[in-house]
């Protein structure tokens, strides 16, 4: 459809900027499809959309028990509308506006409708507390600031007089995006479009602030060429993914967040149907009704869909059969990536397990998505694997709020599972000193709002220096292996990546989080979560009371006994120097409410460090020899 794809290959060898004097750095570069256009801004995006396919359904919202389309032309006319009530309101070409909603169509339209205003919207993240809604509004200078909840109203006003610069406070639950509407009458198409066209590449498009699991969030200055090339490039790239027709998605992660706000404006480049479910409690009848093609999720998503199917199984006395559909889907599509010939007995198994197991779980995700995009932390082979065999691949990527999301991501004619795949066209990624992940291209940042000096930090010239750190293969396809500052030094001197460990662990059905401690210490120990969703199912499926408390759950031994098997299965991928020797059940959840996670459910590693030091050095009151040693 848009011709040949380009080399994924590439690969070019310069000598190391820091380190050893003479070593080569490994560094791959893709370059972009689509010619740059440095005039163009996002809201060029909706007008070539509108010019190529004004009949499109671009959106569709919830009606009664189904969903009602919106076309290109209707979208782009209700933006134009909420556009001219900004205007009207005041708000100037450049103002930064504040929003905190859920995952809503409303979210995109207040989107778009401050990009054709010429305004700049800053994101705040819907469960953010007070104090962190008065920084991020203080520090970006936002002068008006749009809530969709009472609730969010409610954080608003608590910190009200700390928000000097904040002439508007714009309610949705009050029907202000009507009220907006209807004072923007008099406002004429030609000042809109006046505004629309005022942005250049180079301005910026919004200001996103990091999610804060390393300190105080920082403003993310993205650039509308950020997000025009990148979309543009992705759009090609993709093509299979987000170009074929009838192509769908549902949202239900928070468009706040990079990754879905990325996606939102990809999908009006690409002309893909976009629905929106804000509580994902409602997440499997929201997809039975919509029926997308591809979805967009975190790790844990999938985790979660797995674990339920084996739980529900298990209750019905089909634990076993799950379980050996299970393997065989993982062995099956291991055997496929490696070459392999595929024995008889295996394809017959194969379509025995289609049948009975896996076409429910594709029914269950509502029949026809094929392709699902990943990112935010590793996902594993062997979810990978085991949705693969369903009929969807998971093209697992990687990026940062500072990389306007992707800047590596598996692709529907080349993946690799368990990689984070290649570059993106447009982009180039290469390994620093102690293996740093660096980035440069169409994607990254520009700097940090207001704060020279960690915008001097963070960069290498052009490279954008991530902190995480990585690995590639031949065809330069990069796999993630830890973050930087998070590495862990033993006493012994042995250097353990958190994520090898915690990964694996937290795949368990009863875990909901997991640390990894040991830094300077003689062994390596773990803090460790119950999930509160999965644990009354599990504690049914095994005999024992489902209506135990988080606080008697820790103490089980039976509970305990499978924290023990899910470490044990982590240890096995690593040396005994890296290996868990003791670890302990806490009583208590680690949510974002909580302060412990982001609103990307990452861990906050140094807050949990700080509020749980005293667990922390209880692991290591008693010397222990032997591996694996639970604290009673």
């Amino acid at each position: 459809m848009f011709g040949l794809m380009p080399d994924y290959t590439l690969r070019t060898s310069y000598p190391r900027f820091t380190g050893t004097e003479g070593a080569a750095v490994v560094q791959f570069e893709v370059p972009a499809i689509v010619p740059a256009d440095p005039k163009a801004n996002v809201t060029d995006l909706l007008m070539s959309r509108l010019k190529e396919s004004p009949n499109l359904a671009l959106f569709a919202v919830p009606e009664g028990d189904g969903w009602r389309d919106i076309t290109t032309t209707e979208f782009h006319r209700q933006v134009v509308a909420l556009a001219k009530g900004f205007a009207a309101a005041g708000v100037e070409p450049g103002d930064k506006v504040g929003f905190i909603a859920r995952t809503t169509y409303e979210w995109t339209l207040v989107d778009f409708a401050l990009f054709f205003a010429g305004a700049v919207m800053v994101p705040v993240y819907e469960t953010s507390s007070p104090s962190q809604i008065s920084w991020i509004l203080n520090n970006s200078g936002a002068v008006a600031v749009i809530a969709e909840l009472e609730d969010h109203s409610a954080r608003i006003e608590e910190v009200r007089d700390d928000l000097p610069l904040i002439r508007n406070v714009w309610e949705m639950h009050k029907g202000a995006l009507a009220t907006l509407t209807e004072q923007g009458s008099d406002v004429t198409d030609e000042e809109i479009e006046r505004r629309r066209n005022i942005a250049n590449g180079a301005d910026i498009a919004t200001l996103i602030y990091t999610s804060g699991s390393t300190g105080r969030p920082k403003g993310c200055v993205l650039t509308h060429s950020n997000f025009v090339e990148l979309s543009r490039n992705s759009h090609r790239a993709l093509s299979e993914v987000v170009a074929v027709p009838g192509a769908s998605t549902l949202l239900f992660i928070t468009t706040a967040h990079v990754f879905a706000r990325f996606i939102s404006i990809l999908n009006i480049e690409a002309g893909v149907k976009t629905g929106h479910q804000p509580d994902t409690k409602q997440l499997l009848p929201s997809l039975g009704s919509f029926k997308p093609t591809y979805l967009l999720a975190v790790p844990r998503v999938f985790e979660k869909v797995y674990n339920s199917a084996e739980q529900k199984a298990e209750a019905g006395g089909k634990g076993k059969i799950f379980r050996a559909a299970a393997q065989t889907a993982i062995d099956h599509s291991t055997m496929l990536q490696d070459g392999k010939k595929i024995p008889l007995g295996m394809k017959i198994k194969f379509a025995l397990f289609d049948k009975l197991v896996y076409s429910k779980l594709r029914t269950a995700m509502g029949g026809r998505v094929t392709y699902a995009v990943s990112g935010s932390a590793p996902l594993g082979p062997r979810l990978g694997h085991f949705f693969h065999s369903l009929g969807v691949t998971i093209l697992e990527g990687y990026g940062l709020t500072e990389t306007t999301a992707p800047a590596t991501v598996n692709l529907a004619t080349k993946s690799k599972i368990g990689t984070v795949g290649p570059a993106l066209p447009g982009v180039s990624v290469r390994l620093g000193e102690d293996d740093e992940i660096q980035v440069r291209g169409i994607n990254v940042f520009k700097e940090y709002w207001q704060n020279p000096e960690a915008t001097a930090e963070t960069f290498d010239g052009e490279w954008f220096r991530t902190g995480d750190i990585g690995s590639f293969d031949d065809e330069g396809f990069l796999t993630i292996t830890g973050r930087k500052k998070e590495i862990i030094v033993t006493a012994g001197g042995k250097n353990v990546a958190p994520a090898a460990l915690e990964d694996p662990i937290r795949a368990n059905p009863i875990v909901g989080q997991v640390v990894v401690v040991g830094d300077q210490k003689p062994f390596i120990g773990a803090l460790v979560t119950l999930d509160p969703e999965m644990l009354p199912t599990w504690l049914g499926n095994n005999g024992l009371n489902a209506n135990m408390t988080l606080e008697e759950a820790s103490k089980s031994p039976e509970v305990r006994a499978e924290v023990q098997r899910a470490i044990d299965n982590a240890n096995t991928r690593v040396s005994r120097a890296e290996s868990i020797r003791k670890f302990t059940i806490l009583s208590t959840e680690w949510t974002e409410a909580t302060g412990h996670l982001t609103p990307k459910m990452s861990i906050k590693r140094n807050v949990i460090m700080d509020d749980f030091a005293d667990e922390v050095a209880e692991l290591y009151a008693v010397p222990v020899n032997t591996t694996n040693v639970s604290l009673s």
